[in-house]
C-alpha cells in the first residue's frame, strides 16, 4: 500500500482530488489478503471518462460479485496528479485499497480508442512495470486487454500478455478461474498463458510469429506453439436476458461525462453502415426483453439515485419494443421526475411516439447523424436515410418545442466529391430554413444548428478496411470548403483534428512493427493524445521519422483484397467475402437492405435474422 501521508499531501495540490480517493457509492472494498485473485481494471483515460464507460461498470461488478475475487479500479492520472506522483515517488495505485498496481495478479486495460495507447505506456511506467511482455518475469502482473480496439491487437502485441477478443462477461471469469486453479499448484506465467491460449477468444501474441514480404506487407502469421489455434474466434454472449448485468453501478462524487444510468437494451446492429466497425464486430443482434429491462431499471434507480435512464446500444431506436419500453418506464417513473434519454436518433427510425413519451419529464437535446451531405454518398456508405427523413424529423421536433439540433457528418468517405462535402452546409441551412419558415408565433427557443464533421478513419472488419484514408491536406481542403461557405451565425460548424485522425488510422490499420513508434512517441512526451490540448503532432512526426515508419503505408494506402491484413487471424463471424461484396456495392452506389428485411448472408452462424440468401 502506498504511503498515505504522501498521498494526502499530493491530493491537496491537485485540481480534482475526488478522481483518486475512491469510496464512491456502490464501490467495493475487499481484503486483498483474503481473496484468491486480484484484478486491477485500468481505463487509460481520465476518471470522468472512464467512470462513464458501461463496460467498466459491468466488469467491476461482475468480478466483485465473486467472493474469492477482487476487482479494483485505476484511471490515468491527470497531468497535475502525475507531476506530483513522480515528484513524490508515488507509484500508480488503485482507488479502492490504494495498493500499488504492480502488486495485483492481473492488470487489465480496456482499449476503446487508438489514441489512448500512449496513456497505457505511461501508466505502465508509473507502475514501474516494463513495457514489453518479454521483459516481465513472474513477479509482475499478467497484463491483458479487451475492448473494440482489441480486434486489431497487433500494434500493442509486444506489450500485452494476452488479449480478450469479443465480449468479456464469460471469458474473464474463465481466465480468473484458470489462474486460481493453477495458483494452487505451480503457477508459472508461461504455462498459464499456454493454457489460457486454448480458451476461445484468447490471443497470446508471444505464441505467434509474423513474416513480411519485400514490399512491407504481411507474408504469413502463424502459431509457434503447439495446441493453440491459428484463427481466434471472438467470444459472444448468446442470451442477454440471462447474462450478468449489474444491479448497481458506481456513483461518483464529481461530474462525469455521463451522469446517468446507462441501460444497455441490445447488442449488435442490422443496419450495415459500411464505415461502422461496431456494426460488424458486435453482430448478431441480441435484445434484452422488456421485462428484464424493467427489472434492471428498478434496481438501478433504487441503488443510484440518478434522474435519467439512458437507453444505450449501437442504434437504440432499432430496439423492437422501444415504444413499449419507454411507455412502461415513463409510467413507472414520471411522477418521480426520472427521465429517459436516447443517445442519438436514426432519422429513418425517428419515432414521434417515443419522443412524446420521453418529453413528458424533460426535453433532451436532439442529435441526428446523416453522416454524409448528399444522398449519393449516403447510399455509398449504406446509411439508409434520406433528406425527407431529416425534414420530417426536425419539422416534428420544432413543432414540439425543440430549437437546438446537432448533425453529425464524416469527411473523407470513399468516392466523396466536393459536391458531397458541400452538402453538409446545405443540410445545415435546410434545418435552419425549416425553423425560420415556421410562423413566428410557433418558433420556440433560441435556434441553433451545429454540424460536426469527423475525419473518416478506415477500420478493421468493415467493408472500407481496404480504403486509403484522405491525406491531411485533402481533409483540410474539404473542411475549409464547408467552413468558409457558412456565413450564418445560427449555423455552427465544428470539425475534428485531421492530424489526430491520421495517427488514429495508422494504429487502426497497423501491425506489430508499430510498437517502437509508440515507445518513441511516449519518450518524446506524447500522452493524452485524444485531448486536443495535449496532442503533439510534431512529436509524432519526429517519432515516425526516427523509427523509419511510413505513415502513408498504414493510413493512406489503398490495400488489395488479397493482401493479408494484420487482423486477418481474428474471426468475427462475418466473412471477408461479405465485406468485399459490400465494398464493391459501395463503389457502385448500391445499398444493402437491413438484415431484418432479409438475411444478407454475412456469414454469422446462429443469427436470429438468418434466412435464405439470394
Amino acid at each position: 500500500m502506498i504511503d498515505k501521508l504522501k498521498l494526502d499531501k499530493v491530493l491537496m495540490k491537485v485540481e480534482k482530488p475526488a478522481r483518486y480517493i475512491g469510496m464512491e457509492k456502490n464501490s467495493y472494498k475487499k481484503d486483498l489478503d483474503k481473496v484468491d485473485v486480484k484484478f486491477a481494471f485500468s481505463f487509460p483515460d481520465v476518471y470522468e471518462v472512464g467512470m462513464s464507460h458501461l463496460g467498466m461498470q459491468i466488469i467491476y461488478n461482475l468480478i466483485n460479485n465473486e467472493e474469492n475475487y477482487a476487482c479494483e479500479r485505476v484511471f490515468a492520472p491527470w497531468t497535475d496528479m502525475e507531476e506530483q506522483m513522480r515528484k513524490e515517488g508515488i507509484p500508480l495505485f488503485t482507488l479502492e485499497s490504494k495498493e500499488e498496481v504492480r502488486n495485483f495478479d492481473f492488470l487489465g486495460f480496456t482499449l476503446q480508442y487508438e489514441m489512448s495507447y500512449t496513456n497505457i505506456l505511461n501508466m505502465l511506467n508509473l507502475s514501474n512495470i516494463p513495457f514489453k511482455s518479454k521483459d516481465r518475469d513472474d513477479s509482475f502482473p499478467i497484463i491483458i486487454a479487451g475492448g473494440p480496439c482489441a480486434y486489431n491487437p497487433e500494434p500493442l502485441a509486444d506489450f500485452f500478455d494476452l488479449f480478450v477478443i469479443g465480449e468479456g462477461e464469460e471469458v474473464i471469469l474463465e481466465l480468473l478461474e484458470l489462474y486460481k486453479n493453477m495458483k494452487k499448484t505451480c503457477l508459472n506465467k508461461e504455462e498459464y498463458l499456454r493454457q489460457a491460449a486454448k480458451i476461445e477468444g484468447i490471443y497470446v501474441p508471444r505464441f505467434y510469429d509474423v513474416t513480411y514480404n519485400d514490399n512491407g506487407t504481411i507474408k504469413e502469421m502463424f502459431p509457434i506453439v503447439e495446441g493453440i489455434p491459428k484463427v481466434i474466434n471472438k467470444r459472444m454472449i448468446r442470451n442477454l436476458d440471462t447474462m450478468y448485468t449489474p444491479e448497481k453501478i458506481l456513483v461518483p462524487y464529481i461530474e462525469t461525462v455521463h451522469d446517468r444510468i446507462a441501460m444497455e437494451i441490445f447488442r449488435g446492429c442490422t443496419r450495415g453502415c459500411r464505415f461502422c466497425q461496431a456494426g460488424i464486430i458486435y453482430r448478431p443482434i441480441r435484445e434484452k426483453s422488456v421485462d428484464r429491462l424493467m427489472d434492471i431499471a428498478d434496481k438501478l434507480v433504487e441503488n443510484t439515485g440518478y434522474e435519467t435512464i439512458s437507453l444505450t446500444s449501437l442504434s437504440s431506436c432499432d430496439y423492437s419494443n422501444l415504444l413499449l419500453l419507454t411507455k412502461q418506464l415513463m409510467e413507472r417513473y414520471e411522477d418521480r421526475k426520472i427521465g429517459v434519454s436516447l443517445p442519438s436518433l436514426r432519422l429513418d427510425s425517428f419515432s414521434i411516439d417515443v419522443l412524446k413519451e420521453i418529453e413528458k419529464v424533460r426535453k433532451s437535446g436532439l442529435t441526428f447523424a446523416p453522416e454524409a451531405g448528399s444522398q449519393r454518398l449516403r447510399d455509398v456508405i449504406n446509411k439508409g436515410v434520406t433528406e425527407d427523413d431529416l425534414v420530417n424529423a426536425v419539422t416534428y421536433a420544432f413543432k414540439e418545442g425543440w430549437s437546438r439540433i446537432k448533425l453529425y457528418f464524416m469527411i473523407g468517405l470513399p468516392t466523396e466529391t466536393d459536391e458531397d462535402v458541400m452538402g453538409i452546409k446545405d443540410l445545415a441551412y435546410l434545418v435552419k430554413d425549416l425553423f425560420f419558415n415556421r410562423p413566428k408565433e410557433e418558433r420556440k427557443g433560441n435556434f441553433m444548428v451545429t454540424a460536426s464533421a469527423s475525419c473518416f478513419v478506415p477500420k478493421p472488419f468493415t467493408p472500407f478496411q481496404w480504403f486509403g484514408q484522405n491525406t491531411i491536406d485533402e481533409f483540410m481542403r474539404k473542411i475549409y470548403l464547408v467552413k468558409d461557405s457558412i456565413k450564418d451565425n445560427k449555423v455552427s460548424f465544428n470539425y475534428h483534428d485531421a492530424d489526430l485522425s491520421y495517427m488514429e488510422a495508422i494504429f487502426a490499420r497497423g501491425d506489430r512493427r508499430l510498437s517502437k513508434l509508440l515507445i518513441k512517441a511516449w519518450e518524446k512526451g506524447c500522452k493524452y493524445d485524444g485531448w486536443s490540448e495535449y496532442f503533439k503532432y510534431d512529436k509524432w512526426l519526429e517519432a515516425l521519422e526516427e523509427t523509419n515508419i511510413d505513415g502513408y503505408f498504414y493510413a493512406n494506402r489503398t490495400r488489395d483484397f488479397d493482401e493479408i491484413l494484420p487482423w486477418d487471424f481474428i474471426n468475427t463471424g462475418v466473412s471477408k467475402e461479405f465485406l468485399i461484396r459490400e465494398y464493391k456495392n459501395a463503389i457502385e452506389g448500391k445499398t444493402t437492405n437491413d438484415c431484418r428485411e432479409r438475411c444478407r448472408g454475412c456469414g454469422i452462424d446462429d443469427c436470429v435474422m438468418r434466412g435464405v440468401f439470394n
